[in-house]
């Protein structure tokens, strides 16, 4: 589960932002033609996320009348607690989250109303080449470097290890301490044999000539309501009209990627990735593409919502059930994909 300096952080931040629904006043403009501000938390930077980048440089948000701020607010425990304490409008972070604070006892429960990504992001990356065809009975017995226990990334990677009939706990030596935004250099050291990575890092590890990718977690985990936007009910209630251009801006830019080239779509996206090499942006993008990482529209499906919580209860993250009509509002992403063309 989340660690415990998370759920004093959540429940300070419940706490707060029962105080700041009383004195909520919306992000509307104050002169009429003046573009609304919206304050956006991404819970890591990563070209997973490309239509939202498209959504601001390709200027979707600003033909709606949103002035988007954008930051970073790593780890989906940061992330929420500047959403439920008022530092943030929308976050976008998995799905999961939602249903952790719905299960805290949130009197202001965080509302799904816009998906971007539909599978799982990460690869599965080999130290060395394989000989063959790659079979997942290959990882018995190995070191294997996984991601943060109780995130998605984790779960979707230990919902697949499960699927080819391997114990993550008995059957490998895994490896869960590491954190995220060191993982790829752990691996690069020498650490495991195996590596469940995001990209550009697994593509950068390939092309260092570090590791090679044999797999995708995401097409093996299904289809997930995997990175959503979200926002506070009580914030949702007040700002409704605010909401449903966010939700048009968000399908525009799907409608766009859609269509356009990875090239295209490489270009759009650059300005956020300024460190990353270009070739490295094209190759992620159409590894995403290809494999239709990238939400079509924004209605978070229920039957993804299930499978999601299928991943959960795999990995022992679920206490029960969530209501996905309680947790979700597609009112606004299917108004989006109705307009907009």
């Amino acid at each position: 589960m989340w660690s415990k300096n998370w759920k004093r952080r959540l429940a300070g931040a419940l706490a707060v932002s029962l105080a700041a629904a009383v004195a909520l006043t919306g992000c509307g403009p104050k002169n009429k033609g003046e573009a609304t501000k919206v304050r956006i938390g991404e819970v890591t930077r990563s070209i997973f996320y490309a239509p939202q980048y498209a959504a601001i440089t390709k200027g979707f948000f600003k033909e709606e009348g949103l002035d988007i701020e954008l930051t970073t607010t790593p780890g989906g425990d940061k992330t929420m607690t500047a959403l439920l304490s008022g530092g943030i409008d929308v976050a976008l972070v998995g799905s999961e989250t939602s249903i952790y604070v719905s299960q805290q006892g949130s009197g202001d429960p965080v509302i799904n109303f816009s998906q971007l990504t539909q599978t799982d992001g990460t690869f599965l990356v080999s130290r060395k080449p394989i000989q063959g065809k790659f079979d997942w009975n290959q990882l018995k017995g190995t070191t294997f470097l996984g991601q943060r226990k109780g995130g998605m990334p984790q779960m979707a990677g230990e919902f697949t290890l499960k699927k080819y009939g391997i114990n993550p706990q008995k059957d490998l030596n895994l490896i869960q301490n590491v954190d995220f935004a060191n993982i790829p250099t752990a691996f690069a050291s020498g650490t495991g044999e195996y590596v469940q990575l995001f990209e550009p890092q697994a593509t950068m590890i390939e092309k260092q000539g570090k590791g090679y990718v044999i797999a995708s977690f995401g097409v093996e985990s299904g289809k997930l309501p995997y990175t959503v936007f979200m926002a506070k009910k009580s914030f949702m209630d007040k700002n409704s009209g605010t909401i449903q251009k966010f939700a048009n801006a968000v399908q525009k830019a799907q409608n766009w990627v859609q269509k356009s080239s990875v090239e295209e779509i490489a270009d759009a996206i650059a300005p956020y990735f300024e460190d990353t090499d270009k070739e490295v942006i094209r190759t992620v993008v159409k590894r995403y593409k290809d494999q239709g990482t990238f939400a079509t529209d924004g209605i978070v499906d229920e039957q993804e919502w299930n499978n999601l919580q299928n991943v959960m209860e795999a990995a022992g993250e679920l206490k029960q059930r969530a209501d996905f009509k309680a947790l979700v509002n597609n009112q606004f992403a299917e108004k989006a994909k109705q307009n907009v063309k």
